[in-house]
């Protein structure tokens, strides 16, 4: 009975200490492989990896895209007179904003759950189905209590598509390609920004078509439009590597081992076991990435759901402040691609992250101060720039550092879940009697920018403090059979019949893991 290698002293040299992750590398190459007896010799890696980005990213952004335009649009509707013919306050039309959210974070969780237990074509394809329909009623509600009951609606059923794609996502790609496809798909996000000011601007000359005010048919058209691709979807969403049809078993087989090279030892699958969950939510990681979601995610809805009354208050009417939104969000759409794609390319998300959100808070300290139409304007630029990219970073920093599929699904789930409830705050901060300069609200989201910055600090120096533990050999498993110092030490670190053991029992707390910083 012994160690899994060979603890070095407390003053390990550098020489020492690369010996000993090379050992944890050593070991990693010995896993079981996936599908050992399949010929993968004419798979070409590069060609295999375009086929996936083409298979899974361009449908799956265009749903995002939906899903955001049709949880926002609302804020477009506001400007088309959906308070009036409605007859409800600006209170109330604030909790039409907030019960989204509410039904939107709790049916998240067990969403991924279900995603993992099912087929990702069935599960994400129907809730889209379900959503489409429920905005598409939206545009036929007569009072309050109808505009709420779909806002609910629309929470629970859009509940599952974030956080599933990008779990989803992380179980094709490596961790270090993993930021450039999540920014991309959430680039979706902004890219709904610029297409809905434009859209409801067109959609505005259908006012009185049908008996109907312009807001009704801009939930009407959108929500059309995801039932549609919600339909077409149940065909075109692939599933989870081991049995996506659009692969060969040569091309699965390369797929699982790509991952499994690079830590992700659940990659050809895991049988759904409680402790997997209780992994998640007793690990310190989950609640302090649920702190640095909350200090972007809060801030995103604030953004865009009050962006175009921003505008219109600081100057500029209906159908020219939803255009004057178009050149934010496209900036912000280069801005988060760039950032996924570099973070991907050297690391360190969490200083690309603390990047981010100084940008975002530098835009809002601006806002707070500014007294003038144009200098708003430009300060919304920084804040779009700064808080867009800050979320697929930190989804996929967060992605990086949990082993386990169903840990790093709960995990995901909890930290988008969290993130989102925020938003049933962000809604309520832009009240009426604060306009035109909205001081009391962009306070509010400044101060949600600066818990995410403290929590990014707080999580980059905790991460490399656990990684130096491991390079000491202070997380060292006891392997039976291989005799090393210090057995008795390390039994608190667990026994295992073999290092494969280990990692499937340990995921991301086997020694031999390090984080992302």
């Amino acid at each position: 009975m012994a160690t899994q290698h060979p603890s070095p002293p407390s003053s390990i040299s550098s020489k020492g200490r690369a010996e000993h992750i090379e050992a944890g590398k050593e070991d990693r190459l010995t896993s079981a492989t996936y599908n050992a007896e399949v010929d993968t010799s004419e798979v070409d890696e590069r060609k295999l990896l375009r086929k996936l980005d083409l298979a899974l990213i361009p449908w799956l952004s265009f749903l995002y895209l939906l899903s955001f335009l049709d949880r926002t649009s609302i804020g477009n509707a506001k400007l088309y007179g959906l308070e009036a013919d409605l007859h409800i306050t600006d209170q109330q039309y604030l909790i039409a904003l907030t019960i989204f959210f509410f039904s939107y974070s709790i049916f998240e969780v067990p969403s991924n759950v279900f995603l993992k237990r099912l087929r990702p074509s069935i599960w994400l394809s129907l809730l889209m189905l379900l959503w489409g329909i429920m905005m598409t009623v939206q545009g036929l509600v007569h009072n309050y209590g109808g505009l709420l009951g779909m806002r609910w609606m629309l929470g629970t059923f859009e509940a599952g598509l974030f956080p599933g794609v990008n779990y989803y996502l992380s179980c094709w790609y490596k961790r270090s390609e993993f930021g450039i496809r999540a920014a991309v798909f959430f680039s979706a996000a902004t890219v709904s920004g610029a297409f809905g000011g434009l859209l409801a601007a067109a959609i505005s000359n259908m006012e009185g078509v049908g008996g109907k005010a312009a807001w009704s048919w801009i939930f009407i058209l959108e929500g059309l439009v995801t039932v549609a691709a919600g339909a077409a979807s149940f065909w075109i969403i692939q599933d989870f590597p081991d049995n996506a049809k659009f692969l060969t078993e040569a091309e699965r087989a390369v797929v699982i081992r790509r991952l499994q090279g690079d830590d992700q030892f659940s990659a050809a699958g895991e049988k759904l076991k409680m402790k997997y969950i209780w992994k998640s939510l007793t690990d310190w990681k989950t609640w302090l990435a649920m702190v640095l979601y909350m200090g972007a995610d809060g801030p995103l809805y604030a953004f865009s759901l009050f962006l175009p009354s921003i505008i219109n208050e600081v100057g500029y009417k209906a159908t020219p402040a939803n255009l004057l939104t178009v050149p934010v969000y496209v900036l912000a759409c280069i801005v988060t691609c760039l950032v996924g794609y570099f973070a991907d390319r050297y690391g360190n998300r969490g200083y690309f992250n603390l990047g981010c959100l100084c940008v975002a808070a530098a835009g809002y300290i601006i806002l707070i101060a500014s007294r003038n139409a144009a200098l708003s304007y430009f300060a919304v630029f920084l804040a779009a720039c700064g808080i867009y990219p800050a979320i697929p970073n930190t989804i996929a920093w967060v992605s990086n550092n949990v082993e386990g599929s169903y840990k790093r699904s709960v995990t995901l789930a909890m930290t988008i879940s969290f993130g989102n409830i925020n938003g049933a705050v962000s809604s309520n901060v832009y009240r009426a009697i604060d306009k035109p300069w909205y001081t009391l609200g962009h306070g509010i989201v400044l101060l949600y920018i600066g818990l995410g910055i403290i929590a990014t600090i707080a999580m980059f120096f905790s991460l490399r403090a656990e990684n130096a533990r491991r390079d000491n050999g202070e997380r060292d498993e006891v392997i039976e059979g291989v005799t090393g110092p210090k057995a008795e030490v390390l039994e608190k670190n667990g026994r295992f019949a073999t290092v494969d053991d280990a990692k499937r029992e340990k995921g991301d707390e086997w020694s031999g893991y390090r984080y992302t910083l």
